[in-house]
């Protein structure tokens, strides 16, 4: 169990890591991604991209990947309502051009497992 575990752990945070370099590749797509009344759109997707980046190298050291995973299963939380604005104006990925409605709220019940993923991942070996 341990084991994979572990597997679980660096994959997830190669693909937060991954996540927060898109937030600079398509940082425009992510920013239609919210609502016109948020200011300093693009700082927000540019911290929030450097934030993905922090949480995934964090993840990795022993030292510090507990209170990681539940920091990152927070981000995920309080990030979360962007992809309510996109699936409710069907605004698609960030690096897409068109999407269905299905594929917008399948990414908004893929959030939560995506917590539950990290918090578990993240526990501490001897758990």
């Amino acid at each position: 169990m341990r084991v994979l575990r572990h597997i679980a752990l660096y994959v997830f945070a190669t693909a937060l890591f991954y996540a927060g370099a898109t937030h600079f590749m398509y940082d425009h797509g992510y920013a239609r991604m919210l609502p016109s009344w948020v200011p300093f759109k693009l700082i927000i997707i540019y911290v929030t991209g450097i934030t993905e980046w922090l949480l995934s190298l964090l993840l990795v050291f022993p030292q510090t990947r507990r209170a990681a995973g539940f920091a990152t299963a927070s981000f995920l939380f309080v990030v979360w309502p962007a992809n309510f604005y996109a699936a409710i104006y069907g605004i698609p990925a960030p690096w897409s051009e068109e999407t269905t409605q299905i594929v917008l709220w399948i990414r908004i019940l893929f959030q939560p497992l995506l917590m539950w993923w990290v918090i578990i991942a993240s526990k501490d070996s001897k758990q």
